[in-house]
């Protein structure tokens, strides 16, 4: 990889004052620096695009992530990539438009890119603590995600503001931070969970405004039986941990971000040694880098999608209070974004749009005929 030149030629960012900083991070011309809900069909069109980024909330992943595959752009795109039904729709019927175009996709599920997990998960492959019975994985925080208040002329420019609270925009943090976990378990499966039943609170943002949770507790099943119980939270507690466990026939695997151990019944413990680079967040954009300069395969949209599609599954499980299982999440219709984000994302505009009542088990449920979502009262 050395001698390779990368150069930014476009910006796009939904606020102007966003967009402008790419000409003094980057050099960006000040009229590549493109602003609005559009901004990202300006900045495909620049000549010079090889491939595009996508770190913007998740919400406006999906229809983004089409919009590059189809003006056949290499993608990087961040984690999750979809909130709901329609949204993970269009991310698989994507994946699969950009394996046909032999286009290159990495996500920002950067534990798959790190040599500490890459030789963990392939030893656990290999049998070195035998058949998988059971699975944990956690993202507890020991304290609360930032909340930057209500800031904007509309609702929709207040909830773009203070994204991580709305559940269009966000997913809520089972899918925003504890996707991370759930893939490295999917991983680790070689599968997607089947179904899934789970609880969960809003508790310590009770009072701010917003509609998401802020902890998570859930089982899911695996189509071989095998449990995968997954916990994450963003409230003020003195214990927390971001880790993901395995129970084996003859060991267990225990990873805490690369500080990894497979620890057999006979007492030996391995821990990957010897690596000299094990950040994933440069190892993600340098490997897809390297398949676009080299030709090699490289495409993590369909994995990323079945993570992202596990962690809404698991949400809305919490929120409905009910078992939902993976073809009725995956087909759903329920739609929580504005029309126009699944239509036409460049032509939405900042206006009114609806605020959910925080979920509440027996009290919300997308797959109900109709769906019972409750407004927040005004």
């Amino acid at each position: 990889m050395a001698g390779v030149d990368g150069e930014v030629v476009g910006v796009a960012d939904m606020f102007p004052e966003s967009a402008a900083t790419g000409k003094d991070n980057f050099g960006v011309p000040a009229d590549m620096c493109f602003s609005g809900f559009d901004a990202y069909q300006r900045a495909l069109a620049v000549a010079g695009v090889n491939y595009a980024i996508l770190a913007t909330p998740p919400g406006f992943r999906a229809p983004r992530f089409k919009a590059c595959i189809e003006a056949g752009k290499n993608v990087f795109m961040e984690k999750p990539v979809a909130v709901d039904g329609p949204t993970i729709r269009m991310v698989y019927a994507a994946a699969e438009e950009s394996t046909r175009k032999n286009l290159k996709v990495a996500a920002g599920t950067q534990r798959r890119h790190r040599p500490s997990y890459i030789e963990t998960v392939k030893r656990i492959h290999d049998g070195a603590i035998g058949e998988l019975a059971s699975l944990r994985v956690y993202w507890v925080n020991t304290g609360p995600i930032w909340h930057r208040g209500d800031h904007g002329a509309t609702d929709l420019e207040k909830q773009v503001h203070n994204w991580y609270h709305y559940i269009w925009l966000c997913g809520d943090h089972i899918c925003e931070q504890h996707v991370h976990d759930l893939d490295v378990a999917n991983w680790l499966m070689k599968d997607h969970p089947v179904k899934c039943w789970g609880m969960g609170a809003r508790q310590q943002l009770e009072g701010q405004s917003g509609e998401i949770w802020d902890n998570f507790a859930i089982e899911y099943e695996y189509r071989n039986g095998v449990k995968l119980h997954a916990y994450c939270g963003q409230i003020k507690r003195s214990w927390g941990s971001v880790s993901e466990h395995a129970h084996g026939a003859t060991g267990t695997v225990d990873m805490h971000d690369g500080r990894n151990y497979i620890k057999s019944k006979d007492g030996s413990v391995w821990k990957p040694t010897g690596i000299k680079e094990d950040n994933g967040y440069v190892l993600e954009h340098r490997d897809l880098i390297q398949a676009i300069l080299e030709d090699k395969p490289l495409n993590e949209a369909s994995q990323v999608a079945d993570s992202t599609l596990t962690a809404i599954m698991g949400r809305e499980a919490a929120y409905s209070g009910a078992e939902v299982e993976w073809e009725a999440m995956r087909d759903s219709n329920f739609a929580y974004g504005p029309e126009k984000l699944y239509s036409n994302c460049a032509e939405m505009q900042f206006g009114p749009f609806r605020t959910l009542q925080p979920p509440m088990p027996s009290r919300h449920s997308i797959f109900m005929d109709p769906p019972m979502v409750p407004l927040a009262k005004a």
